[in-house]
């Protein structure tokens, strides 16, 4: 007979991520919980040469959900969303909930006119509009330098 250790992070009972509930500390480290809590949108990022597109998945919601700000160089999307109900018969009472939120800060390139951003909801995608501007970056005329 052949003993083998049992690896818990290998056994084909236990999924990778809940291997760690059986005495690991990985079982306390964020990253654990960032994978199963933390869901950030799908987004796609388009350049054209007049401007950058950028679309974000964020269905079941609506556009007073949202709230999108500029700050410091960042466009902040935060949404948030929360439903309830309640059943009540003669004999019992059924009452669910649920909560949703997410948050994405994008740094703006330079070459973006802040004041002129649009966004609009439709279909449970958010599309965004960032017009450039051209850089035309103010050369110093070259000046001879005489050595003395």
């Amino acid at each position: 007979m052949t003993l083998t250790k049992f690896n818990k992070r290998r056994h084909p009972w236990f999924p990778s991520d809940f291997s760690n509930f059986f005495g690991d500390d990985d079982f306390f480290n964020d990253r654990f919980w960032m994978k199963a809590t933390q869901k950030e949108p799908a987004m796609n990022i388009k350049e054209t040469e007049k401007e950058y597109q950028i679309e974000l998945a964020a269905p079941g919601l609506t556009k007073e959900d949202f709230e999108i700000f500029i700050d410091n160089g960042y466009l902040n999307i935060y949404a948030e969303k929360s439903s309830e109900a309640e059943d009540k018969k003669e004999n019992y009472t059924r009452k669910e909930f649920n909560y949703s939120s997410f948050k994405r800060s994008l740094l703006l390139p330079e070459n973006v006119k802040e004041e002129e951003i649009k966004a609009t909801y439709d279909n449970g995608v958010l599309k965004f509009n960032l017009k450039k501007i051209d850089m035309v970056l103010d050369t110093p005329p070259t000046k001879k330098i005489e050595i003395e």
